[in-house]
């Protein structure tokens, strides 16, 4: 293989950001974007642990299983191990598979489940060989993913994937798993130009996965897994494509960016804008609530009702109720909007606004325990979202923005509460809300002794001297928190 030299174009995006991705050090990142990053890969952990037994993980799992030969990178929670490939794209399904992780606020992805598998995977790949990746290491290959992988979704204006039908990580996600492993390999800016170009043309991702398939679950899983393989073949000698994000014939942001109806129709100078000045890891949020992000002020809008009127907080009340109407935006209403019908899957359910709404109105709360193998055919839930209507508003100015409005049959006065940004947004979830629901949703999942060596080790990964110390904690069979 013939040594590596720069980037075709150091001057357009794509080599902009190779050339950032391959000379950024840990000495380069504030220390409150280190701290964060390192309860964000906390809570991604936390949400593969409680996603590793779901009925559909296990589907996935036994499926994978049965088509690859075991291997040396960790299943998580299952106490195997497979080929790198197939294990990134397992733990990312079980990161994603219960609607609790991350989200990006500007650029509607999930970066945990799209970095962490692909790098603990190749980070155990290196191990064979004898390579030993430090927690430094692998702290500073996070951090250059969850910079990368908004940037690429602005280029393409963002949510507005989603409003075209495109499920956006998965469209976004394989360049930034590629930046992020090449960072932890060490890879030359040549290199990691191959490597994004590899991981471009297997972008894909429909949003049409949301309604009764397990499917979407998955799709992060796919760009994870497409990512590493991409790092893989460069590292190998196999050439990409050159120039990926900008060429204007069959690159990506052209092509993606056909139909869009923007004007200009991709923006290109978003994926390297402020590379180093402005940090995308203080944007990427966490879920307070086990429900798809665009829900969030759903959920919102009814406990501030809740909270004001007496009326909801006796479930002897609901019945009464005559009509609901959530209002939102263009983008909120295409992605949960849609009219839920009986019976309806866990995926379909935290994906829709009616039914979240129905959920919060008659249990009070939106955690796993709302979606229990029996828990999505309830009569009084379901008669709810049957008086539940969404619809487009643009009144209401942000793309989160809800109001909802409330009303009874009898005498009883309307109801009517707007929320602006849900929790999660505005407020964020600190740091210390972080470590609150790490320990909330792992137990009973872990037990004690794990969770506390597990949480040591992630807030400490600076001083961690080999990453596959902490993989290892999560090979151990976990609980269904379901089940």
């Amino acid at each position: 293989m013939s040594p590596p030299s720069d980037v075709s174009d150091s001057d357009g995006p794509t080599g902009k950001l190779c050339n950032w991705v391959h000379t950024l050090t840990s000495s380069d990142i504030p220390i409150d974007v280190a701290l964060r990053a390192k309860h964000l890969i906390l809570d991604g952990i936390a949400c593969a642990l409680v996603g590793a037994h779901l009925p559909w993980s296990e589907t996935a799992a036994k499926a994978v299983s049965s088509m690859e030969s075991p291997g040396h990178c960790t299943i998580f929670g299952w106490d195997k191990c497979l080929a790198p490939l197939p294990a990134a794209l397992l733990n990312s399904t079980f990161l994603q598979g219960f609607e609790l992780d991350d989200y990006h606020s500007a650029a509607p992805l999930h970066s945990n489940a799209i970095l962490l598998p692909a790098l603990f995977a190749a980070a155990e790949h290196a191990s064979r060989d004898g390579s030993t990746i430090n927690g430094e290491a692998f702290l500073l290959a996070v951090i250059v993913g969850y910079e990368v992988d908004p940037r690429v979704g602005l280029g393409l204006y963002g949510g507005h994937m989603l409003s075209m039908g495109w499920h956006s990580g998965a469209v976004f996600g394989p360049s930034a798993a590629a930046a992020s492993v090449s960072k932890l390999l060490g890879s030359a800016p040549k290199v990691i130009e191959d490597a994004v170009g590899i991981a471009c043309t297997q972008a894909c991702g429909l949003m049409s996965a949301q309604f009764e398939s397990m499917v979407k679950r998955m799709q992060h899983g796919f760009a994870a897994r497409n990512g590493l393989f991409a790092v893989l073949m460069a590292r190998e000698g196999y050439i990409g494509i050159k120039r990926v994000l900008e060429r204007p014939y069959g690159g990506f942001l052209s092509t993606f960016g056909l139909g869009s109806g923007k004007d200009p129709p991709f923006r290109a100078d978003e994926v390297a804008k402020q590379l180093g000045a402005r940090w995308e890891t203080m944007n990427i949020k966490v879920k307070p609530y086990a429900s798809m992000a665009g829900t969030h002020c759903t959920v919102d809008c009814i406990i501030e009702l809740q909270k004001i009127q007496p009326i909801l907080r006796d479930v002897a009340n609901l019945r009464s109720i005559s009509r609901i109407t959530i209002e939102m935006s263009e983008p909120a209403l295409k992605h949960g909007g849609w009219e839920a019908k009986r019976p309806l899957t866990v995926t379909g359910a935290q994906m829709n606004c009616a039914y979240i709404a129905a959920v919060q109105l008659v249990d009070g709360m939106v955690t796993p325990a709302q979606f229990r193998q029996g828990m999505l055919d309830r009569d009084l839930v379901w008669d709810l979202i049957g008086k539940t209507v969404c619809k487009q508003a643009d009144d209401l100015g942000g793309a989160w923005a809800q109001r909802i409005t409330i009303e009874f049959g009898d005498d009883a006065p309307t109801l009517v509460q707007v929320v602006q940004t849900p929790k999660g947004v505005n407020p964020e979830m600190s740091n210390e809300d972080i470590l609150d629901k790490w320990r909330l949703i792992t137990k009973g999942v872990i037990d004690d002794m794990r969770r506390a060596k597990i949480e040591d080790l992630v807030l400490n990964l600076q001083k961690v001297e080999n990453i596959v110390e902490l993989v290892s904690l999560m090979a151990a069979t976990t609980a269904n928190p379901i089940a």
